[in-house]
């Protein structure tokens, strides 16, 4: 009867030990978990000069898509839109018609519009005399709903805008490798940039 007893209390105990291993070991962790975000394997660059039949053209990347924009008013207006990225390049075309300043004007506040929220703005002026084209790189950083921003002109005939925006919430931390791929390609389609 005691071995019988012995292997009853032995038992319980066991039990009673699992019990308490698995009631210790199922406890949340104290520590917070460190926020990280979804990895994003970013293709290559790989460009081609677009084929639409527009008064300018330049070099895009392959695994962007060319959009034609139906704005009332407006022609020559295109998106080059990022699937895989979430993101997309608007871009607007005028012709300048003595309103160089004003356009020019409408560029700069288009990117400070996002001071409230940018931690710095920086410009970069740009220029390819060979190709009679000129203009302004705006790097925005901070939180803001456009990373990139740009504008050529050639001064007299034609003036082309651009703004990158990326579909969901600003978060410089989460989309700042994606940010950087889209910055290279802009720059791409700046220095290819050519009018026709």
């Amino acid at each position: 009867m005691s071995k019988k007893r012995n292997n009853i209390s032995f038992l319980f105990l066991l039990l009673q030990g699992l019990l308490i291993f698995l009631f210790i070991s199922c406890k949340q962790s104290r520590y917070p978990k460190p926020y990280g975000y979804f990895r994003v394997d970013l293709p290559k660059h790989a460009y081609q000069f677009t084929t639409a039949k527009l008064p300018y053209t330049f070099e895009m990347s392959k695994h962007a898509e060319l959009q034609m924009k139906a704005e009332p008013n407006e022609k020559y207006w295109i998106d080059i839109v990022y699937p895989n990225l979430n993101a997309a390049i608007h871009c607007s075309y005028k012709e300048v018609k003595g309103k160089l300043y004003e356009l020019t004007e409408d560029a700069h506040r288009s990117a400070y519009k996002h001071i409230v929220k940018a931690d710095d703005i920086q410009e970069i002026a740009f220029s390819n005399q060979e190709n009679d084209v000129y203009g302004i790189l705006y790097d925005l950083h901070g939180d803001v709903a456009s990373v990139v921003q740009f504008a050529l002109t050639d001064s007299v005939k034609h003036f082309f805008r651009g703004a990158v925006y990326f579909n969901n919430v600003p978060n410089k931390d989460s989309i700042a490798p994606m940010a950087a791929y889209v910055r290279k390609d802009v720059i791409q389609l700046m220095e290819s940039f050519r009018w026709q």
